[in-house]
């Protein structure tokens, strides 16, 4: 008896089917209830007492198999069905590819580069840890400066003279040493300024500095660039310019466009003015242009800066700046149809 059991475990380990029916009519024969496993359990009483250890151990390892061969079977072939029903048939809908999206952050900058681009600015990129002459000292901010108070500053512990750049103007000091007029280009970067972190200002943001240098540049040539790039970007055509004053242009101005009054939105983010301000600029000091080997008396030239942040609320009507930074794939997803 012990013997033909060996045998049918042998066979189940032989055994092989190639549809469900062949593996449901394999487990009938031996684990239903009239099948071949129980016809041994009836056996049992029947064995003598000295081979019921030995009968019982080889009946379990006859179940054991059985049921392990019928779910390895089963298996196979839903892995088979499966892959046979991904991939042969043709026409069945690719999976969905989901579609990234640039940050709107990276979305305005291109905007803003293209339409200066346009007109002829290249782009300068330059280190975001600079040292203070090109942050400050040749921007007519020497030591002491009480205008340095306008910009906290993160100064690096080891080296007091090295800093995190506050404002991308520091990559237009570069490339005036390292370029003769004419000189016409944008510097969008990051920067790095200590203040308080709030919906309305952060201590890290994105600047687009823009710098031109040539003979008999006027303050003419900056209103008509800065009016140039209000109608492109914002589709208005209506400026103002208030003075204003920085250390490295004379004169300076805080640039304005005319947003309206249509709706409710407008109301809000103009303070019922219907003006919003949007970038400071002036004619570049004649000390700037000095430090970095440029004579003034043959050159001048206009700079004009903007926060790529502020430009990107204001376009997409996003009232917290921190959402730029907190990764937020609900907030992101938004501007899958952008640029």
């Amino acid at each position: 008896m012990i013997d033909k059991i060996k045998g049918h475990i042998a066979e189940v380990e032989r055994f092989n089917a190639n549809t469900k029916d062949e593996i449901e009519a394999f487990r009938i024969q031996y684990l239903g209830k009239k099948g071949i496993l129980n016809e041994f359990f009836a056996e049992f009483k029947n064995v003598p007492n000295e081979q019921k250890k030995e009968f019982g151990q080889v009946v379990n390892e006859l179940k054991t198999v059985a049921q392990e061969k019928v779910n390895f079977l089963k298996e196979e072939l839903e892995k088979t069905q499966e892959e046979k029903g991904v991939y042969g048939d043709l026409s069945r809908p690719a999976e969905p590819v989901e579609i990234g999206s640039r940050h709107p952050i990276s979305i305005v900058r291109n905007q803003i580069t293209e339409i200066f681009s346009n007109i002829g600015f290249n782009v300068s990129e330059g280190p975001e840890m600079e040292d203070d002459w090109h942050n400050f000292t040749a921007l007519n901010l020497p030591e002491y400066h009480p205008a340095r108070d306008m910009q906290d500053t993160f100064f690096i512990q080891t080296d007091p003279d090295i800093l995190l750049r506050t404002h991308t103007s520091s990559v237009q000091v570069r490339y005036m040493e390292e370029n003769k007029p004419p000189i016409r280009t944008i510097s969008p970067g990051r920067v790095f300024r200590n203040e308080a972190i709030s919906a309305r200002s952060h201590c890290i943001f994105h600047q687009v500095e823009g710098l031109y240098i040539d003979k008999d540049v006027s303050f003419a040539d900056l209103k008509q660039t800065i009016l140039y790039f209000t109608k492109q970007l914002f589709g208005k055509s209506k400026i103002r310019l208030r003075p204003s004053y920085f250390p490295f242009t004379e004169p300076s101005a805080e640039v304005d466009v005319y947003w309206g009054l249509e709706t409710e939105t407008d109301y809000r983010i103009t303070k019922g003015t219907g003006w919003l301000e949007i970038m400071g600029c002036g004619m570049v000091d004649p000390n700037v242009l000095r430090n970095c080997n440029i004579d003034p008396k043959e050159y001048s030239g206009f700079a004009f800066g903007m926060g790529i942040e502020r430009i990107a609320m204001l376009l997409y009507q996003i009232e917290d700046i921190r959402m730029f930074y907190e990764n937020d794939l609900r907030f992101l997803e938004q501007f899958k149809s952008a640029l």
